[in-house]
């Protein structure tokens, strides 16, 4: 079998639309994190290689998930996250539900409405933030919250990069039904610009998003980790601002991505943000292992 690790993007922490471990977040956690961060990296651009046949693909899959739970050494991100978890006695169930969400990727390409979607975000996005929580001993309290925030990082994800997906690997996150109801088929995300149709669809899945990230305010208040809630607001500062772009621009034909320096900008106003939200908002939930 091919090494997953010969199949990277070369994409890293570095390049994605919110920090991973960064200077906020503890050092004695960044480890943990960037393991599971480069297992989950692999796996997803194993979903995503362009030269990989389905079966090839979740064979791949597959092989990470034997490793991961001890049944083979052959993939060294998997090996890896396999003994950080072990160093800290968690199981890998968030790890193993994000590898849910890539075998969904090669196998099912279509969604049918925003149930389905949001199901996809509960296998592919979700775990993400539940992770982050179990590695500082927080709430399960905390998850609805959490679960809220990413999937809205990652309906925003879907929205800023609809033309690329469809047009490299004919995935459509747009649920079926709401291009039905506006009047867009599948077919204008093949376009350079969008039509009003799917502009309009653009528009009420943004304002879905909206309403996910409203629930995912208390979030930063009800964190008992000072740097955890630090971080969790420049996320949340961050997918404001996307949502903001997605709003006022065109995915297919403008630029809705953050530059480097407007995240940097973004990321002060967010820690501010978060210091001053902590100090004047909810008290913390308790956590869920005493001294984590």
């Amino acid at each position: 079998m091919t090494p997953a690790s010969d199949l990277r993007s070369g994409k890293t922490h570095k390049d994605e639309n919110f920090p991973v471990a960064s200077w906020v977040i503890h050092p004695r956690h960044r480890a943990l994190i960037l393991a599971f961060y480069n297992f989950v990296r692999t796996a997803d651009d194993i979903a995503d290689h362009a030269s990989l046949d389905d079966a090839a693909k979740l064979a791949l899959l597959d092989e990470l998930e034997a490793d991961l739970l001890g049944q083979g050494n052959g993939q060294p991100e998997a090996v890896a996250l396999r003994s950080a978890l072990a160093a800290r006695a968690m199981p890998p169930r968030h790890a193993l539900d994000v590898l849910t969400a890539f075998r969904m990727d090669v196998t099912k390409r279509r969604y049918a409405d925003w149930d389905e979607l949001i199901h996809y975000c509960s296998f592919s996005a979700m775990p993400v933030g539940r992770f982050m929580l179990d590695v500082h001993g927080e709430s399960q309290a905390t998850w609805p919250a959490s679960d809220a925030l990413c999937a809205a990082l990652q309906i925003n994800n879907h929205l800023q990069d609809c033309g690329d997906d469809y047009r490299a690997l004919d995935r459509v996150y747009i649920p079926s039904e709401t291009l039905a109801r506006h009047g867009a088929s599948i077919e204008d995300i093949k376009l350079s610009t969008s039509t009003p149709a799917l502009r309009a669809c653009f528009r009420e899945l943004a304002a879905k998003t909206e309403t996910l990230m409203v629930e995912s305010e208390s979030l930063v208040g009800h964190v008992a980790d000072v740097r955890l809630g630090c971080e969790i607001s420049v996320i949340q500062t961050f997918s404001w601002q996307i949502l903001k772009l997605l709003k006022a621009r065109d995915p297919l034909s403008e630029n809705v991505h953050l530059s480097k320096p407007a995240m940097a900008g973004f990321a002060l106003v967010g820690l501010a943000g978060g210091l001053w939200r902590r100090a004047t908002g909810s008290a913390p939930l308790s956590r869920s292992t005493p001294g984590a």
